[in-house]
């Protein structure tokens, strides 16, 4: 197991102009992360090729790795046109995950208005071309492509075992996000159990979690079945913790876990506190 933080982690920071990316590298590596994973939100990155090559010579010169590139993407367009331009915009976005020198990628695949089961199974052949095309076109760079359980359409794990199974190729898996299947009102633990052996790369996210009768205000956003969710600095929240790194490890897992942070702390404090439960926790099981 490789433990590192996903710059996404330290998006308040980024936004405010108080880091930048290089900075949010020299600072992963200062608390002992192994990886950072890319995600291009704070900072300027698709396309800017020069700026790759900074942020891969920035992580080689700390000794720590580049693990993922994480980026968006919606095929549910409303045009065959508009369909295939956003495939090639993934493709080109391959050009650079490999620029940066990593191995995995993770691209989302759609959102919709309609996230009923009819219309998730009306549009999978649509999704699955092109994650199939994607994936073909990364395995020339031998880089692994990875949907993530992330946007209320694509988010539970049977839909996403599904996705991946109907695209059908050995390179494109997920990334398991041990908190988004709380967003379609689903049990980390149990979610974790289903969907581990599919895992390219795990993201480890705490949530708190409140019942859709009790809302609690301010800073808390919905799950599919109306219920409260808001960050947590990761073992603090909701989720049994302790338990899906127990499943997560007993599975035999040795790839990249990445700390995503989005609680409403300053975010280098809950990361870095993420970071210290996540290595506790794992270190004390057998």
């Amino acid at each position: 197991m490789k433990l590192g933080v996903s710059t996404y982690s330290l998006f308040q920071a980024l936004k405010s102009g108080e880091m930048d990316i290089m900075a949010v590298i020299d600072w992963i590596a200062d608390q002992g992360g192994e990886h950072v994973e890319i995600v291009p939100l704070g900072y300027d990155l698709p396309g800017n090729f020069e700026l790759a090559d900074q942020i891969r010579q920035k992580a080689e010169s700390r000794g720590i790795e580049i693990s993922n590139y994480a980026i968006g993407a919606n095929f549910l367009t409303d045009s065959e046109e508009a369909y295939l331009k956003e495939i090639e915009r993934v493709k080109s976005e391959v050009d650079l995950a490999a620029r940066l020198g990593v191995k995995k990628m993770r691209h989302d695949v759609a959102q919709s208005a309609d996230r009923s089961i009819a219309n998730f199974n009306k549009q999978l052949e649509r999704m699955a071309e092109a994650c199939r095309q994607i994936a073909d076109y990364a395995s020339n760079y031998g880089i692994t492509t990875s949907v993530e359980n992330h946007g209320y359409f694509v988010q539970h794990s049977d839909r996403v075992q599904a996705l991946i199974q109907a695209v059908d190729r050995p390179n494109f898996r997920t990334t398991l996000d041990v908190g988004n299947f709380m967003c379609a009102d689903e049990n980390s633990v149990a979610a974790v159990k289903n969907n581990i052996s599919y895992a390219s790369m795990v993201h480890i996210k705490d949530f708190y979690l409140r019942p859709s009768h009790q809302n609690p205000g301010q800073g808390w956003f919905q799950t599919l079945q109306g219920n409260y969710l808001r960050g947590a600095i990761v073992g603090h929240g909701d989720i049994d913790m302790r338990e899906v790194l127990r499943v997560i490890k007993s599975s035999g897992y040795d790839g990249y876990i990445s700390l995503e942070f989005e609680g409403m702390e300053e975010c280098k404090t809950g990361t870095l506190i993420g970071l210290q439960n996540i290595k506790r926790l794992w270190e004390e099981m057998a």
